[in-house]
């Protein structure tokens, strides 16, 4: 009986001698933790510093002649502008307004890059899993006719866009440059998919209902192909460690994506020719003596959901590969100010060494 006490208090001994070195290591990284947030403040402050100046310097560009000089310094502006959105992913950012009003001042942001990584690939992981089950709930409704089985689907709808919006606004926090038509995409589906979800059991709505299953099976395929591309395209950013590999879909385009690309453009405008198909049904249906309030307003959604598709795909293509052009193009205007002060440190260096001698 004495032997197990001994031996307790030995190892209680041990163990206290193990809390000191702990306390020491918590007390460390407290002080660590001070001076971080203190470096961080500084950090975020030289930046706002930066683009103060830079904005007083643009200011002053556009008043003057165009010259191959201010060109030059306006490119460099453009890069500088990049270096800094670089710097902003590693320091911590606001909430904006959805997430303020949806999570509070909880702080959202990401400062490790793989883990960043990790929870950008989450996000397209959670994409394509409920493409698919969108995608059996979708061919069950097409060959059968279950009320239930339809609300369910309309109802996973409305969870998945609001799902999306909420981590697409945590993905802006943490340095993607998602456009701000994708995110307000998955507001309007929500709402699309909110007035699916509360149309009465009508005959217009079993007039759309087979066009509208067939539609969600088509997107959830063009959705997994999406997948496939973004996954290929992610893991590759990250290879190359390049910057901006929180940025989704189509955004962070470089020129080698092309060959992907080509290949999933016509699957999406297929895609956005069936959302104006889907418009002009509804549209035809608003004559239908059956039709209520919720025909029009999703003819109207539709329609939108289209255009601001075609559109915005159509402009990001060209906007991403001007970006790429202008990246690989070498900081003339910093390196014309470098031969300068080599030269002066050169005419300082022979004017000192004429003194000596």
């Amino acid at each position: 009986m004495d032997t197990n006490v001994e031996t307790c208090l030995n190892d209680w001994s041990d163990l206290t001698q193990e809390y000191k070195v702990l306390e020491m290591l918590s007390r460390e990284y407290c002080t660590k933790l001070e001076e971080v947030s203190e470096l961080q403040a500084k950090c975020l402050q030289g930046i706002e510093h930066q683009r103060y100046r830079m904005n007083a310097i643009s200011k002053v560009l556009r008043q003057l002649h165009t010259s191959e000089t201010s060109q030059c310094l306006d490119k460099d502006i453009n890069r500088r502008i990049d270096q800094l959105h670089e710097m902003e992913q590693v320091l911590p950012k606001p909430n904006g307004t959805y997430l303020k009003i949806i999570l509070g001042n909880v702080n959202v942001s990401i400062l490790n890059k793989n883990d960043k990584f990790k929870y950008k690939d989450e996000y397209e992981k959670f994409k394509l899993v409920l493409s698919m089950i969108g995608f059996a709930l979708s061919v069950v409704n097409l060959f059968t006719n279950v009320r239930t089985l339809e609300l369910s689907f309309m109802f996973l709808l409305v969870w998945y866009y609001c799902t999306l919006t909420i981590r697409e606004s945590i993905l802006k926090v943490n340095g993607s440059r998602i456009k701000g038509w994708w995110r307000f995409h998955h507001f309007l589906s929500t709402v699309v998919s909110g007035v699916l979800l509360v149309w009465p059991n009508t005959d217009c709505w079993y007039t759309f209902r087979g066009q509208f299953m067939w539609f969600n099976v088509y997107i959830s395929v063009v959705q997994y192909l999406q997948f496939r591309y973004q996954h290929g395209v992610l893991y590759r950013l990250k290879a190359l460690g390049e910057r901006h590999n929180m940025d989704i879909t189509i955004e962070g385009f470089h020129s080698w994506m092309w060959r992907g690309l080509s290949f999933l453009l016509p699957f999406l405008f297929l895609g956005y020719l069936f959302q104006l198909f889907n418009a002009y049904t509804l549209y035809k249906l608003t004559f239908h003596p059956e039709a209520t309030w919720h025909v029009p307003v999703l003819c109207f959604t539709f329609l939108v959901l289209f255009l601001g598709n075609t559109i915005t795909t159509v402009m990001v293509i060209p906007q991403k590969l001007r970006e790429r052009v202008r990246d690989s193009l070498p900081g003339v205007f910093s390196s014309k100010i470098s031969q300068r002060k080599e030269a002066a440190n050169k005419k300082n260096s022979e004017s000192k060494n004429e003194k000596i001698n």
